[in-house]
Parts: C-alpha cells; structure tokens; sequence
C-alpha cells in the first residue's frame, strides 16, 4: 500500500506540473472570474450572488480524493466561523468525471458527478455551497486549480489577493500554518495578506483531456479474459476460511435471479475500484454445474474480471451448508471476509452498495488512520 501510495504522489505531482503548463493558475490582482453553476441545493449560484461579502472565498474540491475528504470539514468549519462575518465561502467541484478511471476511486464510495456530490453532502451533513462544474470545466479553467483542494481568496473589490493551499498538512494534527484563514484575516483587517501564494498539494485536477486515458483502461479491460471455475464443499470451506491478510466480498448470485443481475455491475466497479489496495471479490453462481455455459456469457457481458466460480455440483444444500451451515435461504446473498475469515458484512438480499464500499474504507489498511476514521464517521 505504501509504494502504491507513493506510486500515486509521484503521478499526482508529475499531472500537476503538467497543468501548471496548460491551465494556469489565475494571476494574482485578477479579478474573479463569472459563474452560474448548479448547486447540490439544486440552485443556479452566480458570482453576483455574493455581492455583499467583503470577502469571497472560493475552494476547489472533490469527491473521490482522499486529501480533499480530510479538508471537507475543515472546509465546513470555515464556513462555519466566517459566514457569520460576514465571509462568502464556496466549494466547486471542477473534475470532468469522466476522465476518472474507475481505480482512481480507491479511497472513495463514489465519484465526481453532481450526483454523487449530493449523496457526499448529505452523508457528511454539510452546509456550505457545493457547486457544480464538471460538465464544461469553462469556471475551472478560468480559475486554474492544479490539485484538491485549492483556494483562491478575493478582496471586497473581487481581486484575487491569495491562492494556494488550505493550510500545511492534509494531516490535521500536523497543520502549523492556516494559511487561507491567514489571509482572510488580513483582508477582514483592511491588512495586506503577507503570504499571497502556496503550493497546493493533492489529487490533480481531471481535466478533459484525460478522457483518452480513460478510455484505453476501458480497452485494456475488455481485454482482460473472463473465467468460470467449479468449486466443491472443499473449495468452499478453503474461501470461507479467507486466511491471511486479504478482504474478500463473496457474493453468491444466479443468472435467474434478478436482483442478483441487478446488483452485479455494482460489485465489479467495486472491485475494480478497490483491486489495487488488496480487495478481492469472488463470485459463485448457484446454478447447476450443466449451466455453465450461459453462466459464463453473463459473466462476459458484464466482464467480470473478478474471481468467478460455479457449484460444482446439484447437492445445492450440501455447498451452501459448507459455506455457512446457516445459510439455507435464497440468493443473492453477500459476505464480506476480513483476515482469517472474520465476518464484517453480510447480507441476504440486494446489497446497499455505499454502506458496503464504506465498510471497506473503514477497515483496508492505509497510509494514514484518518483515512480510515473518515469512513468510521470520527
């Protein structure tokens, strides 16, 4: 996890130097670019409704992004604090969320669309503006934000008097220098802001033109090949024991079940989201062993580049008893395996998919254990 995380700082910053080049940052003195952009209140907000603030504070921030999800409530305790000051205090999601591959949503539930920022907004119990621009990204090109988050702090005149990072460290206990809330301060005191520049740090921003890279991780995963093998009462047993250090979804569906069918696209973007931190899913189709052809179609429609495994014989009970004697009932029915077999989700019936990949954020070991507690609501 360590190397892949570094892995991903290195890509992160390498993006970022390229976008300094080919979407720069708004010139400090400038004044702030015009918007009208959907809110997750479902209102048109416009530069011009914030007229009256002697202050405009405007943070460009995501969804998927692990940094970004450690300054949300840094972000709201701002808005919080200054509001009342009279200090305007807007977020604007500008990724293009279809130049996200879905590995990318790693350390997320969900991604970047208008969509998915009102499922975040309400699960957090936010309140600050949440705008809208990954559609055209025209607002965050004027603006120029190289990485989530990043600030851009506007005078009463609306000139931009500081950009850069919300404060030091994505750590919070860690952070020694508040240097958005710095500058605000400043302007509050008819002072002049001594630090007018920072470097931000975090997820790049995903312009457009990343579709393309989007779209040859599509290509290389229709690529991938699609198996389908026999499992016994053994075989079984083997998976439920889940030993070692691995996190495993098992979900057992059937081509005849509909809510299986329904829920199946879900559980492979999960696992294609999560792969890469050590996530594995498994599935086992309850059809009978003469099926197996049409078992495996489904499978290629849906590319199912999990694990995928088929009862081996028509003893239904007898393999549905070696997974879990307890088991006795219908499909779909889900279990998701931490080290050495312990139990953290299970269900019978549909899964809740959020509540699902929340669990596992929650519990995959990471870098940092406030991307953990995030998940755990601390």
């Amino acid at each position: 996890m360590r190397k892949l995380f570094t892995l991903a700082l290195i890509s992160m910053m390498s993006l970022a130097l390229h976008a300094q080049t080919s979407h720069p940052i708004l010139p400090l003195g400038s004044k702030a670019p015009e918007f009208a952009l959907p809110g997750v209140d479902g209102q048109i907000h416009k530069l011009s409704d914030y007229a009256n603030s002697p202050i405009l504070v405007v943070i460009f921030t995501c969804d998927h992004c692990p940094i970004a999800q450690m300054y949300e409530s840094r972000i709201e305790k701002l808005y919080e604090d200054y509001s009342k000051r009279g200090v305007a205090i807007v977020a604007i999601e500008g990724n293009d969320p279809s130049a996200t591959t879905i590995d990318e949503l790693d350390s997320s539930d969900l991604g970047d669309t208008l969509a998915d920022m009102k499922i975040r907004y309400q699960y957090k119990h936010l309140h600050y503006p949440y705008l809208y621009d990954g559609d055209t990204q025209a607002v965050t090109r004027a603006y120029g934000p190289q990485a989530t988050p990043h600030v851009f702090v506007f005078d009463k005149d609306r000139r931009l008097r500081y950009e850069g990072r919300f404060d030091n460290s994505y750590r919070i206990e860690k952070v020694t220098t508040h240097d958005a809330q710095n500058a605000i301060d400043a302007l509050l005191a008819n002072k002049p802001v001594a630090v007018t520049h920072t470097g931000v740090f975090g997820c790049s921003t995903k312009w457009a033109e990343k579709r393309s890279l989007v779209a040859a991780y599509e290509q290389k995963l229709d690529a991938t090949p699609v198996t389908v093998e026999t499992v016994d009462a053994a075989g079984l047993k083997k998976l439920r024991a889940n030993a070692g250090d691995n996190y495993t979804l098992v979900s057992f569906w059937a081509t005849w079940c509909g809510s299986c069918v329904a829920e199946f696209s879900d559980l492979q973007d999960t696992f294609r989201m999560y792969n890469d931190r050590g996530f594995q899913l498994v599935t086992v189709s309850v059809n009978m062993p003469d099926e197996k052809a049409s078992v495996l179609r489904f499978l290629e429609r849906k590319h199912a580049t999990s694990r995928n495994l088929l009862f081996a014989s028509d003893d239904t009970a007898g393999l549905q008893a070696a997974f879990d004697p307890k088991w006795q009932s219908a499909v779909p029915y889900t279990v998701l395996l931490g080290p050495n077999g312990k139990i953290l989700y299970s269900t019978l019936g549909s899964v809740d998919i959020l509540a699902l990949r929340r669990k596992l954020l929650a519990v995959m070991p990471s870098d940092y254990i406030g991307f953990n507690k995030y998940w755990q609501g601390q």
